[in-house]
């Protein structure tokens, strides 16, 4: 017989988990762990991230619109730890972990160059659920990046051969 449990446990658990990059209007960097990511459209690509209120890049992507989808591979493990409990109120996370970026291609936001892939978008739309924790942004898919061993010979992620968080 299947046990009721209290609805407080029906979060799925989404993987892999990412890395959210923004850059404020002041022009710092800043690096969010976000676990409630997927996709929301296919033609044209978005995806949808959700983000609480009270955190620090909420305000940033709230003003500037845009924001760097980076997955992280297992041997950033310490770095995302790092990013999932220090706050950019408080601390330049580019700075204390030394990560190397590059500026996007089509957005105002950092790219994470040890990610071996990335999404950079553009917010199209957004909704704060009545009673909900997190906004939920949806982005427009404006450029991707992958390292080449991960593209497959038509042109695809290769996803089963990353080892992601």
């Amino acid at each position: 017989m299947k046990e009721r449990l209290d609805n407080s446990v029906a979060a799925i658990v989404p993987l892999p988990q990412t890395i959210i990059s923004v850059r404020g209007s002041d022009g710092r960097n800043n690096a969010l762990d976000v676990g409630y990511v997927g996709n929301a459209s296919h033609d044209p690509a978005m995806v949808m991230i959700g983000i609480e209120p009270s955190r620090y890049s909420h305000a940033i992507v709230k003003e500037t619109g845009c924001f760097v989808v980076n997955f992280p591979p297992k041997s950033l493990r310490r770095e995302y730890g790092f990013i999932g409990t220090k706050s950019g109120r408080d601390v330049d996370k580019f700075a204390a972990l030394g990560l190397r970026w590059a500026d996007g291609d089509a957005v105002n936001a950092p790219v994470l160059l040890d990610c071996p892939v990335n999404y950079e978008c553009t917010v199209v739309a957004s909704v704060l659920p009545e009673g909900g924790s997190n906004e939920l942004f949806i982005g427009r898919v404006d450029a991707v990046h992958v390292d080449e061993e991960f593209v497959s010979p038509a042109g695809k992620i290769l996803w089963g051969k990353l080892d992601l968080i």
